[in-house]
């Protein structure tokens, strides 16, 4: 049976605060916001992902609020692809996404280092 990574938990401190900067900063789509008692299950992804998404995890104890936006301990641990690097970067860009470095050209792809509502870093990044 053929397998796939379907979610990736991100711990968030507040739920609509990460929906807002999910769906409005970095354009993805809000898939699940589903109440569970007093917490929800609140799904995003990139628009047309239909494998990958994450799951925005409020923290609830204090172990895991200290790991909200440390939980690739100070790495880049999160990879977005595009295939229009310019563009998305431009659109978070104006967006008022953090990026901690000018785009680059390496060898593998154009690549550049952000960072979430949170601090987590990521890669926006278009294969060459």
């Amino acid at each position: 049976m053929p397998q796939h990574l379907s979610l990736v938990s991100i711990l968030v401190d507040d739920y609509d605060q990460a929906i807002q900067f999910y769906t409005r900063k970095l354009g993805f789509d809000l898939k699940e916001d589903t109440p569970q008692g007093d917490k929800r299950w609140v799904v995003v992804a990139p628009p047309g992902s239909h494998e990958s998404a994450i799951l925005l995890a409020k923290a609830s104890k204090p172990e895991q609020q200290a790991l909200i936006g440390g939980q690739g301990a100070g790495r880049v641990w999160l990879f977005l692809q595009t295939d229009d690097f310019w563009s998305d970067y431009q659109r978070m860009l104006d967006g008022g996404v953090q990026f901690l470095e000018q785009p680059r050209v390496e060898s593998y792809a154009t690549v550049v280092v952000f960072q979430d509502l949170y601090g987590n870093k990521w890669d926006l990044l278009q294969r060459t």
